[in-house]
């Protein structure tokens, strides 16, 4: 048997926060440039994403309003996907270092933040 959706006022939310969060990520993108070769913009949401996850983690929302802007919002603007994608590119274009540093500081950088975020709602 499936598992249930869910409440149709829930999926409503998560679909209008990923959707803006998905935009935000979208805009990021064509206007944010990379700088010598480092996905900038790409780096950016994820990190800020991650600040905004663990500040809304660490306070004391309603299930619809973390629906709407973590689960939603923040699930649309981050992106493990094209973080994997450049760093991979990276590598194909003979990148290897700037890879693997851009993946570090991806890695490191999306923890503390969602750490501090956390810390300071909490």
């Amino acid at each position: 048997m499936a598992a249930p959706v869910g409440d149709p006022m829930t999926v409503l939310l998560v679909a209008v926060g990923g959707g803006a969060g998905a935009v935000l990520r979208y805009l990021a993108g064509r206007h944010v440039r990379s700088y010598r070769s480092v996905p900038v913009a790409t780096l950016t949401v994820n990190v800020l994403g991650c600040l905004l996850l663990g500040l809304l983690s660490g306070a004391a929302l309603a299930p619809a309003t973390f629906a709407l802007l973590g689960t939603g919002f923040c699930g649309g603007l981050t992106t493990y996907s094209t973080f994997a994608v450049e760093s991979v590119g990276l590598v194909r274009v003979r990148r290897p270092v700037t890879a693997t540093a851009y993946a570090v500081v991806s890695v490191l950088a999306g923890t503390a933040a969602a750490w501090a975020g956390f810390a300071l709602t909490s």
